[in-house]
């Protein structure tokens, strides 16, 4: 149980730092006006093409966007396997 406890305390705690570290550069893109939508972020190659090119000064802050967000998707699905798995694991034991 204690397992489960960490595992969701873990997840909060990463979600809250990506997630200031997140709206800090989303902050500044909204500022400079700079728009793009959410398959830009999954697609490297689309982002490469078609925003990149259009917002030229603004592209470290591009990156450092799609890299934050990608890297706190990761973490935030790395973090719910974990916890269904535990949770499988405790009622398989408390079942028997």
């Amino acid at each position: 149980m204690y397992l489960l406890i960490i595992l969701f305390i873990g997840l909060f705690i990463m979600q809250f730092y990506f997630r200031v570290r997140v709206v800090k550069v989303y902050q500044k893109l909204v500022r400079n006006k700079v728009q793009f939508d959410s398959s830009h972020i999954f697609n490297t190659q689309k982002m490469e093409s078609e925003i990149l090119p259009k917002y030229p000064e603004h592209k470290d802050d591009i990156l450092k966007f799609v890299k934050e967000m990608r890297h706190s998707l990761t973490i935030a699905s790395i973090f719910i396997v974990l916890i269904f798995a535990a949770a499988i694991i405790f009622r398989t034991w408390n079942v028997g």
